[in-house]
């Protein structure tokens, strides 16, 4: 078949040419756009990311496409009721980074519990005093997770691999998965107030925008800690930075900033174009988090795994190697 994929980098590159060695294969660096898509009248499949964007105009110029494979979870930028007037399946790639998270979180988690990052640093300036860097064990402590989704059970089951006692706030409740993953769903009020460590899992939307707030950070215990891989928004920055002036919570591990330029798929951070519209430096020079030495800050970095990249194309390879078999997985809806 005659394939074609863009936004394409040189590593991605390789790996696809190994993966259809018989077919005809087109590489472009630029995103698919109405602009361009005349130069590929002959393309059966295409391999889009997020900023190509696929409507009636891109469509109209691609009149032999058959199937469209977008390497990302979101499909925004696809007309989808167009395609499926032409009959044309879009595939995405469902979840690539659930475990990745997950563990990223029980890393962020680890460095406060024992002060790794405190104490590397003191042994890089010459001093291996252990002064001030005594921790607490994760045994017997109380995880809240805030959103058991996918990325919230891999927490979960990580949780009780520590012996922790695990308890989820989530609006609808998976009771068989409570019992087999051994977590209790609670109000959210109830896991802020009994929660030793509290990690956040939603989506940004309406309904969570500043869910963790002044009024909620004044039910954690003094002595808990927060945790946010998901959204910044999520959480008030400057309630936040209030709780923690005024130790009304011990401390928070963040990868994600309340600042962040629009992120609607993690992989577009390791883009050369999002580091030209959105420099995360600038995010965090005025919040006075980056001073306090019981905050942990990390550059939106728990989706970045070699072996997380790698499935995105994987799975992306697999829709297309099914597709040319007659069946088709993975399709959006």
């Amino acid at each position: 078949m005659k394939i074609g994929f863009f936004d394409i980098e040189p590593w991605e590159k390789e790996i696809l040419k190994k993966a259809f060695s018989q077919d005809e294969l087109v590489f472009s660096k630029e995103h698919l756009t109405h602009k361009n898509a005349a130069k590929f009248p002959q393309l059966e499949v295409i391999g889009v990311f997020i900023h190509s964007i696929i409507n009636q105009d891109v469509l109209n110029q691609l009149p032999q496409l058959k199937l469209i494979a977008t390497r990302s979870t979101g499909y925004d930028n696809v007309d989808l009721a167009e395609c499926q007037k032409r009959k044309i399946p879009l595939c995405n790639v469902p979840a690539y980074g659930e475990n990745t998270v997950a563990e990223y979180t029980f890393a962020l988690i680890l460095a406060l519990s024992r002060k790794i990052i405190m104490a590397n640093n003191r042994t890089h300036l010459g001093s291996f005093r252990l002064q001030g860097l005594r921790g607490f064990d994760l045994q017997g402590k109380t995880l809240g997770i805030v959103g058991c989704g996918k990325i919230g059970q891999h927490v979960a089951k990580i949780a009780r691999c520590f012996e922790m006692n695990v308890f989820v706030f989530d609006v609808y409740k998976n009771i068989p998965l409570a019992k087999k993953l051994g977590f209790k769903y609670v109000p959210l009020n109830t896991l802020l107030k009994k929660s030793d460590l509290v990690t956040l899992h939603v989506p940004h939307n309406k309904h969570t925008h500043h869910l963790i707030n002044q009024k909620t950070l004044s039910l954690m215990k003094k002595s808990a800690y927060l945790i946010n891989t998901s959204r910044g928004a999520i959480i008030d920055t400057s309630a936040l930075v209030k709780a923690l002036t005024k130790k009304q919570i011990a401390g928070a591990a963040l990868d994600v900033l309340e600042d962040e330029c629009e992120i609607i798929e993690e992989v577009q951070i390791l883009k050369k174009e999002f580091g030209q519209k959105c420099d995360l430096s600038k995010i965090v020079d005025d919040h006075a988090l980056l001073k306090m030495p019981n905050v942990i800050i990390t550059p939106h970095n728990a989706f970045n795994s070699h072996e997380a990249l790698m499935r995105i194309l994987e799975i992306t390879i697999e829709n297309i190697k099914t597709f040319k078999s007659g069946k088709i997985i993975n399709q959006v809806s």
